[in-house]
C-alpha cells in the first residue's frame, strides 16, 4: 500500500488538530497537566514496536509462543488506557475542567491514531 502526498497531508492535518486540542485544553485553564497525555500517546507505540522486533518471526517450529509480542501489546494497551484515564483522574481531582478533559482525550486519541496510521502507511514490506 503506497502512501501518497494526500495521505501525508491528511495525517499531518489530523496530527495538528490533535496537538491543538491538547494545547488548548492546557492553555484555556492555565493548567498544563493535560500535556502528560501527549507523552503517554507518544510512548504508547514503542513497546509494541520493540517487542515486535525482539520476537523471531522466522522460526516456524517454535512452540514457546509469542509471549514477548503479547507483553508489548499489553503494555501498549496500558499506555493507551492511561492516556484516557489521566485526564479523567485529573478532572475527578478537580485539577482540570470537564472541557479540558474532553479536549485532552479527543486530542490524545487523534495523536495516537495518527501515529498508528503513519506506521501502517509507511511500513516496509518484508521479503522472504
Amino acid at each position: 500500500m503506497a502512501a501518497g502526498l494526500k495521505t501525508i497531508i491528511v495525517l499531518s492535518f489530523v496530527l495538528a488538530i490533535g496537538f491543538l486540542l491538547v494545547i488548548l485544553s492546557c492553555a484555556l485553564d492555565n493548567n498544563y497537566l493535560p500535556l502528560l497525555v501527549v507523552a503517554t500517546y507518544v510512548v504508547a507505540p514503542l513497546p509494541n514496536f520493540i517487542c515486535g522486533r525482539c520476537a523471531n518471526p522466522d522460526d516456524f517450529m517454535e512452540s514457546a509462543g509469542n509471549a514477548i509480542v503479547d507483553f508489548g501489546r499489553w503494555l501498549t494497551g496500558f499506555f493507551v488506557v492511561m492516556g484516557i484515564a489521566l485526564p479523567v483522574l485529573f478532572q475527578h481531582s478537580d485539577l482540570i475542567t470537564i472541557q479540558a478533559t474532553a479536549m485532552s482525550i479527543i486530542g490524545g486519541l487523534l495523536i495516537y491514531g495518527t501515529i498508528i496510521a503513519f506506521t501502517m502507511f509507511f511500513q516496509e514490506e518484508q521479503e522472504f
